[in-house]
């Protein structure tokens, strides 16, 4: 069988996903013929010009109007017509993506990004693709572009996301809850002694890491100075070159600076709470690695979403302001219980076969 798993490269966290199932697949499915494929490199410029710039903009410079649109689209009166005219707006601008799904007849397509699924959905509807098509939601929270009909099979992050398809109408058959794919690499025993010596920290100092996604956003520097004296500190600055040489410049005692990293499990192996944006992908990742997490820089809509799902759980800690952090870290640091209370929490929710589930549903 041929199976193309599709992704849109905005953000991370889809593009992750999506390595992650083609990964496994490749690994453990030799019936099976991959392709890993992007959606962008088939847009239009001016589409393209939009997905690349148009959401790092608006989630930097005008969060508020990313949550308007994100509303818009969202809010059952108005979802009709938004969602009419996304989909023209999306088929005009991926026409070669349509092009291209319509000429290979692959056997499965599996995408971890609406816009995929949502193209691949409408030729099915068409009768122009005969695929069976499985969406991978890689947020906890579901906004109604999620699900298009034509669409035989969702993977959900977990049984809070199912319901909430069951909700917009999906049949309970169509889902299975078996979590976000992610990298075996965040899977097995991780030696914190060894790791600290390569990371050059103390082994011994309660830890705690900072990432907020590819950005690098929200007021990492701030957080990292407030906490120096409580904690030892781990910043990844990931592509915020400015923030990155301000922090190397300043030099902070127990801070240690880290810019683009490859190797996230293992800062969260050495690390005893994680201060990170709600991204469904590095929530999951986070919940494999069993560390208490403090929500912040949220954005409205699909993050914002996140959160209320893990605090459903009693998973996920959102304080209003830098002095709240510290109280929560200082609070965790003095309480060794609280940590364990809330890693048994995880354990009950985590999906550690996300890749191995999805796998059975292509037969």
């Amino acid at each position: 069988m041929r199976v193309l798993i599709t992704y849109a490269s905005v953000g991370a966290g889809h593009r992750r996903a999506a390595e992650a199932i083609y990964d496994y697949l490749k690994n453990n499915r030799k019936d099976l013929k991959l392709e890993l494929v992007d959606i962008l490199p088939f847009a239009s410029n001016f589409f393209r010009f939009c997905y690349n710039f148009g959401y790092p903009f608006l989630v930097h410079y005008a969060i508020w109007l990313w949550g308007f649109f994100f509303w818009l689209t969202e809010f059952e009166l108005t979802r009709w017509f938004s969602r009419k005219g996304a989909l023209i707006v999306n088929y005009l601008g991926c026409r070669k993506f349509a092009a291209y799904l319509i000429k290979e007849e692959f056997d499965f397509i599996i995408s971890t990004h609406f816009l995929n699924s949502e193209l691949a959905a409408n030729l099915k509807l068409k009768n122009k693709i005969q695929s069976k098509l499985i969406t991978v939601i890689t947020d906890f929270g579901v906004h109604p572009f999620w699900v298009s009909n034509g669409t035989d099979f969702y993977i959900a992050a977990s049984e809070l996301t199912r319901d909430k398809l069951l909700i917009m109408g999906v049949v309970e058959q169509k889902i299975q809850a078996s979590g976000i794919p992610f990298s075996p690499s965040f899977i097995g025993v991780q030696n914190r002694t060894q790791l600290a010596d390569k990371f050059g920290i103390d082994r011994n100092k309660f830890t705690v890491l900072i990432m907020t996604g590819s950005f690098g956003s929200g007021p990492l520097k701030e957080i990292a100075a407030s906490l120096r004296c409580q904690a030892q500190v781990l910043v990844v600055c990931a592509k915020n070159k400015k923030l990155f040489g301000r922090l190397q410049k300043q030099n902070l005692e127990n801070v240690k600076v880290f810019g683009f990293v490859n190797n996230a499990q293992e800062l969260m192996a050495v690390s005893d709470v994680i201060i990170t944006k709600p991204g469904g992908a590095t929530i999951t990742e986070v919940l494999i690695m069993e560390l208490p997490v403090i929500f912040i820089s949220a954005i409205p809509g699909q993050e914002t979403a996140n959160v209320e799902i893990l605090a459903e759980y009693g998973i996920g800690i959102s304080p209003k302001n830098i002095q709240e952090i510290k109280s929560i870290v200082v609070d965790l640091k003095n309480n060794p219980r609280k940590i364990e209370k809330l890693r048994r929490k995880i354990r009950e929710i985590q999906k550690p076969f996300a890749c191995k589930e999805l796998a059975s549903v292509i037969r």
